[in-house]
This record gives structure tokens, C-alpha cells and sequence, in this order.
């Protein structure tokens, strides 16, 4: 809006009130957002929010108001405010409506005006007409062309369909001669739904010589009447009619809006309800409230532990595996891989069955094949099992680290309570990890102690002897593995996979919808499985790693055949690419499971002599492949009981001693580290960043074992005395309030877990011998017993520690 538009703004919005009541002058005069609030009413006056007590009914005081509360904000010499002024007019000529005066825009800036003062008044206007609840009044002088009009093209942007905006035209008696803007006023121009209406406002003249703005209308209406071009619209035409639509179209607007607002209340009150709950139990005078948080924050962290370990949770995650499910994937999908990665080098392993054969014969020709090479052959195997179970623990621990941090994520208004969560429970899984390790190299050591033959699945030394059933190494392991293979319709995987190495001119890269049964693998245009593009056995076939390319993304992994022959059209490989490393290790699992191994590391070159290494005779070489099938009976075997004990062996160690522990044992462990004050200090308050600072001071080596004892003696018995802390394992049936039991503490001497300060006691005494002194204050007993009586004066006897302690000091 020009200069000239914000002028015929101002005149129409004073021929709306019906007085003259806006500032006049040249150059930018509105200067500050007006809200104009016209209340119908018999008395007419007006009122300023800034000075809610006085009722102006001089409407040039009000004038002069508006310069002035203007000049107070902006100052005097053409500076702008988006702080708006806040006006009622209450009158018997008006009807109930609210305006909005906006300032024109500017071009030049002068005064104090900031040289993007043109972009500055833009983004106060766009504020004002986003509001989707708002309709916008777009005024434009007759004698401009349209689509010259700033209103227009400013209500264009937040509003392009022009449903919310109203055209107002003005200085329609201003036209040069001949001409008219009937086209625009019957909306055939450039159209709006609402229309446009048009006004003619009082002359320059007009208001220098004071006319009236009654005497203005009844001129504007004869105006409409008399003119040839507007005289059929005469009853569309003029400022009345512009009051009325609005009125109108505004009560209309709110009335179509009110649903989706409705709507929007609703679900904020529900979000707001929802909060409510929350904190419903939340006292701020409660003494006890830290204690009570403190409570309810650990348990709820074990419980969502659990959940994310148990895949219970409320809220699940649809985007990507995470906790349980991920250490699933660990134990079924990616151990057995690393298992099968580990399969022996087939020529390596017939030399040193070769060589151990001969070292045992020694000097001597034997006639039989010794038991001893098979031993010896079968234990160098177990050994290699290490790396891979222990390769297993790792993911696993780094899995549960991460589970726990996103456990902690809920305690992140609590710095040092969070800090100090993670640091226990990721020091205790550390603790587990060793001797989950150490539990997993015992059953491999086990293995290796005794090689039992007689195992039922092993097809022992007497099924190898006999010359027709010594089928070749390749031979026999074929048919194992055809044995291993599932139904052959069954479908064992189906996803989306691109195939990376098609060439530019023959398409480039494409993605498919791959099909993995356990004989083939099928490819289709997409997930409907209609169009079939190629359907490629799986005999013969196994897989390599690829790198991944300099400027992909895309984790790559390809299929090749082991008799040099093409896989795929022209292609010796098909090279698959996925969009993580997880979803190739997924589908390279699922490709084990149809029979498809991976590719061994080793040297093309070195072939021939591995080749010449030795020599066989036709006796020697039945020997080989007497224990070589022995082997791979007996390996088998190991192999299927280790990833049966595996997933058992971390699950009990591991898991469910960590949420036994979070359960059991974190609340206590998390007393001991620090006071309960600066675990309960919320982020934002004072001294906070100190206190956190002081928190990470090094402290004495060793896990929370080595701790507990010397920080539950020095740490929580030093603050007893000002008020004696009841932990959460003190009572066995209540809550842990600071100063009072609920249900009250009965003297039951039934015994719970050992008294942690029993060490630091000297040894129990026989009943009625004197009492021996305690090695710290009475008053500071507050200890878990086990009885239900650790609170201030509940009993002058410690049952579980022989210990009398005086009534004074408390329990």
C-alpha cells in the first residue's frame, strides 16, 4: 500500500465510525498497528487500553491521543512499532466489528527509519493476515491499475485462492472521463470470493472545509445512483454496505472456523490433562516430595528397562529394531553369520589332517586311522569358536548401553541423578560383561576337554570305513547342506534391494522386490510379486563383501558363482546394496539360512602350490577323508550347542541380572554416590552447573562394590543427624518416607538381606554382656536391615546386628 491507499484506508475507516478521529498528514502517519473495536451502543464515546478509565467523547482528543501514545513508543520523528494500540469506539452509528489500521508500506525511508524499514512494515503486516482466522481488507484506488496494487498482491501471498479476502475500491469519482472500473467491481478482473466493493470518500477539499462525514455518505450514495456505469449496483456500492458485509462475512467466517477451532481446543486441553496427570500427586510444601520423585524415577527407569529388553513397551518404535529386538537379531541372525564366516579353509584342512596323521604314525606305516589326529584337528576348531561368542558379548554390551541411555533420556531434568544412573548401571554391565566372557570361555573350554563320540548326532569312526560311503568332501557337504535347506517353496525373506552394477546404458542402478526362498532367488518390479524380472537358483552360489563407493551411500554386498560362470545376464556378480550395514548383515543371515555361505579369504595365486604341498597315497588319503567328515560331524555339533548356550548364557548372566540389579539395588547404590539434594537439583536452578562440576571430582578406583561400604558410612549417615534418611530398602512393606513409615513399622524380626554395615560392626555379642561400642555414631544407623524399623525412635534394637542402639539416637 502506496501512500495514497493507506489515505483512502484511513477515510474509510472513518467513515465507518462516523467521525473524524485518525491522524492527518503526508508521508507514513500510521505509524503503530491500530485494533479498532466498534461496540454498538446509545451513548457514543471511546476508549484507549492504555487508559481504561477515561471515556473520550471528543473524538479529536482521541485523534491526539493516538499521535501522542504513537510518538511515546516510536518517537516523534517517523519511526515504526509493531506494539499495537488498542481502541473501542462505542457509538449508535456503528455495528460490531474489529479492524485492523495497518501501516502503509514505504519505499524510501526518512526520519528515523531504518533503511529496510520497506521489509520491516512488510513483516508486520504478513504477521496481522497469516492468522488463518482473519480476513483481510485489501484497499485499492480506483484510478491504479489492479495489478499494480500492493494490498493485493501482499494478501496474494498468505492468501493465493482469495477466500479470506474482501476488495475495497476507491476513488471511483476520481476516474479520468470515459473510463469506469465496473469490470473490477463485478468481480471479473481479477476475481475474489468475497467480492469487492466500492467507496468514495470525502475530497481533500471536502475535509478542509469540514463537511460533514454523514453529509459525505448521503453524497456517496447519490453518486452511485446517478452514475450510469455503478447504478445498477447501487445497492452493493457505498460504505453502509461495506459495514454490513463485513459484519456479515466476519460473524460467517467465525462460524466456520469455530469446528476446526474447537478441535484444536480440545486436543490441547487433552495434551494439557494428560500433563495434569503427571504431577496430580505433586505437593511443592511436601517435605518428602524429593524422596518420593526420587522413588518413582528410578522404578519407572527399571520398568521401561524391562520393557524395551521384553518388547512390552506402550510406545513403540515403528522407524527402526531397537532393544530387545536388536539383541534378538544378535543372537539368531548376526551370531550364527560370524559362525559360519569362520568355516575352515577346505585345502588348509586336509594338509594338517594330513600332517597330523603322519606325525602320529611317526616312523611307523599305519595301518589304521588314529583317533588322536581327529582330537587334535577337532579341538584346533573349538578354539576358533572364541572370537566370535566373545564378538557376541560386545554387541550385546553395546546394545544394553545404548538401551540405557535411552532409558535415562526420561531424567533429563535431573543432571547429576541421570549422570549418576548411567554411571552405575553401565559400570555393573561392565562387571557382568567379564564374567559373561569368562562363563563363555569356560563351556568353550569344557568342549575342548572331552570329545565325545558318542554322541548321538555324531556318525562315529565306523560309518567312515567303508569305501562306498566315502563320498568326496564336496559331495558330502553338499548334501548336508541341502539337508539344512527348509522347504523348498518355503520364502525366507522378502525386501527391497537395488542392483548396483548395471551399467548406464543399460538403465543404470534399479531397485527391486527381492524373494529369497531356499532354492532361488526371485526379483519383481515391486512388492505385488506380479511381474516377475528373473528367478536365479541358488546351487553353487555364495557371498562377498563389496566396498561401498566413494559417493554412495549405500551398503553393498554381492552374489557370485563359484564355477566362474554368470550370475545374471552378463554379470559374473550381482552387486545388492542396502541403506544400512544392519540390513546387509540381515540379509546376508537369511542367505545362510538358504545354504548361500559367504566367500573364504584366500590366495588364487597360492593354489598350485597348496596343490603340491603333499603327496597322498590312496590309504593316506581314505584317512584324510575318514576324519575330515568326522570333523565336520563333530564341529557341527559344537556349533548348534554353542548357539544354543550363547543366547541362554548372556540372557542369565547379563540382562536379567542388570534388571534384577535396577530393580534391587540401583536406589541404594544411587544413595551412596551422592546426597539426595543434588541428585534431585533440576538443570535450570542456580548453583547447578557448580554442584555438576564438583560431581565429576576423580574418585578412589574400584566398581560400586568397592564403594558402597566407605560412601554409606561417610556419605548418608554424616547428613542423619539433620534428618535421618530412610532408604528404600529399609522396610520390606513400605514406602521410603523420610520420617515416617506407611503402613505404620511393625517389630516383625523377620530377617531380609544382610545389614551392608554389618562388616564395619565388631563381632556379636552373647545376650547380656555389655554392649560394645559402635565404630560410628548411633544416630547415624539408618540402615537397611531388614526389620521394620529404620525410622527415628521406632526400637532401641538392631536384630540383625546383635547392636543396642539408645532410643535418642534412632534407627
Amino acid at each position: 500500500m502506496g501512500w495514497s491507499e493507506s489515505r483512502a484506508r484511513g477515510l474509510t475507516l472513518k467513515n465507518f465510525v462516523g467521525r473524524d478521529f485518525l491522524p492527518r498528514g503526508s508521508g507514513i502517519v500510521t505509524r503503530r498497528p491500530l485494533i479498532l473495536q466498534l461496540i454498538f451502543s446509545k451513548t457514543e464515546y471511546a476508549e484507549f487500553l492504555h487508559c481504561k478509565s477515561k471515556k473520550f467523547t471528543d473524538f479529536d482528543e482521541v485523534r491526539q491521543e493516538i499521535e501522542a501514545e504513537t510518538d511515546r513508543v516510536t518517537g516523534t520523528n517517523k519511526g515504526i512499532s509493531p506494539v499495537p494500540i488498542n481502541l473501542r469506539v462505542y457509538s449508535p452509528h456503528v455495528l460490531n466489528l474489529t479492524l485492523i489500521d495497518l501501516p502503509g508500506i514505504t519505499k524510501v525511508p526518512v526520519g528515523d527509519q531504518p533503511p529496510d524499514i520497506e521489509y520491516q512494515i512488510k513483516d508486520m503486516i504478513l504477521q496481522f493476515i497469516s492468522r488463518e482466522s482473519s480476513l483481510i481488507l485489501a484497499v485499492t484506488p480506483a484510478n491504479m491499475d489492479l495489478a499494480n496494487s500492493d494490498a493485493l498482491k501482499l494478501a496474494k501471498e498468505v492468501d493465493p485462492q482469495g477466500l479470506r479476502t474482501i476488495g475495497v475500491i476507491t476513488k471511483l469519482d476520481l476516474m479520468d472521463e470515459g473510463t469506469d472500473a465496473r469490470d473490477v467491481l463485478e468481480n471479473k478482473l481479477l476475481p475474489l470470493r468475497r467480492g469487492y466493493i466500492g467507496v468514495v470518500n470525502r475530497s481533500q477539499k471536502d475535509i478542509e472545509g469540514k463537511k460533514d462525514i454523514r453529509a459525505a455518505l448521503a453524497a456517496e450514495r447519490k453518486f452511485f445512483l446517478s452514475h450510469p456505469a455503478y447504478r445498477h449496483m447501487a445497492d452493493r456500492m457505498g460504505t453502509p454496505h461495506l459495514q454490513k458485509t463485513l459484519n456479515q462475512q466476519l460473524t460467517n467466517h467465525i462460524r466456520e472456523s469455530l469446528p476446526a477451532l474447537r478441535s484444536k481446543l480440545q486436543s490441547q486441553l487433552l495434551s494439557l490433562e494428560k500433563e495434569v496427570e503427571e504431577y496430580k500427586n505433586f505437593r511443592p510444601d511436601d517435605p518428602t516430595r524429593k524422596t518420593k520423585a526420587l522413588l518413582q524415577m528410578v522404578q519407572q527407569f527399571g520398568v521401561d528397562f524391562e520393557k524395551r529388553i521384553e518388547g512390552s513397551g506402550d510406545q513403540v518404535d515403528t522407524l527402526e529394531l531397537s532393544g530387545g529386538a536388536r539383541i534378538n537379531r544378535i543372537f539368531h541372525e548376526r551370531f550364527p553369520f560370524e559362525l559360519v564366516k569362520m568355516e575352515f579353509d577346505e585345502k588348509d584342512l586336509r594338509r594338517e589332517i594330513s600332517y597330523a596323521i603322519k606325525n602320529i604314525h611317526g616312523v611307523r606305516t599305519g595301518l589304521f586311522t588314529p583317533d588322536m589326529a581327529f582330537e587334535a584337528i577337532v579341538k584346533k576348531q573349538i578354539v576358533k569358536l572364541k572370537e566370535p561368542s566373545l564378538k557376541c558379548v560386545d554387541l550385546v554390551v553395546s546394545e544394553l548401553a545404548t538401551v540405557i541411555k535411552k532409558c535415562a533420556e526420561k531424567l533429563s531434568s535431573y543432571p547429576r541423578l541421570r549422570e549418576e544412573t548411567e554411571r552405575i548401571v553401565t559400570t555393573y554391565i561392565r562387571e557382568r560383561e567379564g564374567r559373561t566372557k569368562d562363563q563363555i570361555l569356560l563351556l568353550i573350554d569344557i568342549e575342548q576337554s572331552y570329545i565325545n563320540t558318542n554322541h548321538e548326532d555324531f556318525i562315529g569312526f565306523a560309518n567312515c570305513y567303508y569305501t562306498e560311503q566315502l563320498v568326496t568332501g564336496a559331495q558330502q557337504r553338499s548334501t548336508q547342506l541341502n539337508k539344512k535347506r527348509a522347504i523348498p517353496n518355503q520364502v525366507i525373506r522378502r525386501g527391497w534391494l537395488t542392483i548396483n552394477n548395471i551399467s548406464l546404458m543399460k538403465g543404470g542402478s534399479k531397485e527391486y522386490w527381492f524373494v529369497l526362498t531356499a532354492e532361488s532367488l526371485s526379483w519383481y518390479k515391486d512388492e505385488e510379486e506380479k511381474e516377475k524380472k528373473y528367478m536365479l537358483p541358488l546351487d553353487n552360489l555364495k557371498i562377498r563383501d563389496v566396498e561401498k563407493g566413494f559417493m554412495s551411500n549405500k551398503h553393498v554386498f554381492a552374489i557370485f558363482n563359484t564355477e566362474q560362470r554368470n550370475v545374471y545376464k552378463d554379470l559374473r556378480q550381482i552387486e545388492l546394496a542396502c541403506d544400512s550395514q544392519e540390513d546387509v548383515d540381515s540379509w546376508k543371515a537369511s542367505f545362510l539360512r538358504a545354504g548361500v555361505y559367504p566367500e573364504k579369504d584366500q590366495a588364487e595365486n597360492e593354489d598350485g602350490a597348496q596343490e603340491n604341498t603333499f603327496s597322498m597315497d590312496p590309504q593316506l588319503e581314505r584317512q584324510v577323508e575318514t576324519i575330515r567328515n568326522l570333523v565336520d560331524s563333530y564341529v557341527a555339533i559344537i556349533n548348534k550347542s554353542i548357539r544354543d548356550l550363547m543366547p541362554k548364557t548372556i540372557m542369565h548372566l547379563m540382562i536379567n541380572s542388570t534388571k534384577a540389579f535396577i530393580h534391587h539395588e540401583l536406589l541404594a547404590y544411587l544413595y551412596s554416590a551422592a546426597d539426595q539434594g543434588s541428585l534431585m537439583e533440576e538443570s535450570g536452578r542456580p548453583g547447578a552447573a557448580a554442584r555438576r562440576h564438583a560431581a565429576h571430582v576423580p574418585r578412589a578406583q574400584g566398581g560400586p562394590q568397592h564403594h558402597r561400604r566407605h560412601q554409606h558410612q561417610h556419605r548418608v549417615h554424616a547428613r542423619a543427624p539433620a534428618r535421618r534418611r530412610h532408604l528404600a530398602a529399609d522396610c520390606q512393606h513400605s514406602q521410603p518416607y523420610p520420617t515416617a513409615c506407611f503402613p505404620p513399622c511393625t517389630l516383625e524380626k523377620s530377617r531380609g538381606p544382610p545389614c551392608p554395615l554389618l562388616p564395619l560392626l565388631p563381632p556379636s555379642r552373647p545376650p547380656g554382656t555389655p554392649p560394645t561400642p559402635l565404630p560410628f555414631p548411633a544416630s547415624t544407623h539408618a540402615v537397611p536391615c531388614g526389620f521394620s524399623h529404620p525410622m527415628p525412635g521406632a526400637c532401641s534394637r538392631c536384630f540383625c546386628c546383635h547392636h543396642e542402639v539408645p532410643e535418642a539416637g534412632g534407627l
